[in-house]
């Protein structure tokens, strides 16, 4: 496979990682004046032209629309964690096998990390870690299988029909658009 097309799907995991734990104000204004590209017309380009405009329309209020639906000194509105999906609570069998398959991939949480390794975001990390590594299509496409294809389109759904959702719709979308991409991608790059 292309170079610059691992670093793409490299990079789209990387953004999705720091929107998904946590964006900070320069990555809103920095998503806000890229240029958008009206001419484009597929799902992922619209999907893309949405995220951009979403960031000019919100800026930093992206922010506090992110602590809204994450953050919550009880239990917040979403749970962006692969267990919470797949067994209905934190810190279940999801996440233990999840650790089995780190730790044999040689990957660890990082060192003063806040968030389960099964968060929506740290998997996203992990992508983008076993792909700049170099890891083969076969070892990227079992964790893609086993740890993202089978509840994130819901946990994506949930966040983009949130109340108060603007931005993390957008979000949403192209995470959503993008996953579609990369179940076909990994079952076609042996």
């Amino acid at each position: 496979m292309p170079l610059q097309e691992e670093q793409g799907r490299a990079d789209v995991y990387a953004l999705l990682a720091a929107l998904l734990l946590g964006p900070d104000a320069q990555l809103i204004a920095s998503l806000a004046a890229l240029p958008r590209n009206e001419a484009l017309q597929d799902e992922p380009e619209l999907a893309w032209n949405e995220l951009l405009a979403a960031a000019q329309r919100c800026g930093p209020q992206a922010l506090q629309e992110y602590d809204a639906l994450f953050i919550a000194a009880g239990t917040p509105r979403l749970n962006p964690y692969q267990c919470h999906y797949l067994a209905g609570w934190l810190m279940d069998k999801p996440l233990a096998a999840l650790r089995d398959d780190l730790r044999r991939l040689g990957l660890a949480r990082a060192p003063g990390a806040t968030e389960l390794e099964d968060h929506l975001g740290a998997l996203c990390e992990t992508m983008r870690v076993l792909i700049a590594s170099g890891r083969s299509a076969a070892v990227q496409q079992e964790f893609f299988e086993r740890h993202l294809a089978g509840w994130s389109a819901r946990c994506l759904q949930d966040i983009a029909t949130a109340p108060g959702a603007d931005f993390y719709r957008a979000v949403a979308t192209v995470a959503q658009t993008f996953f579609e991409q990369e179940a076909m991608h990994v079952t076609t790059h042996p």
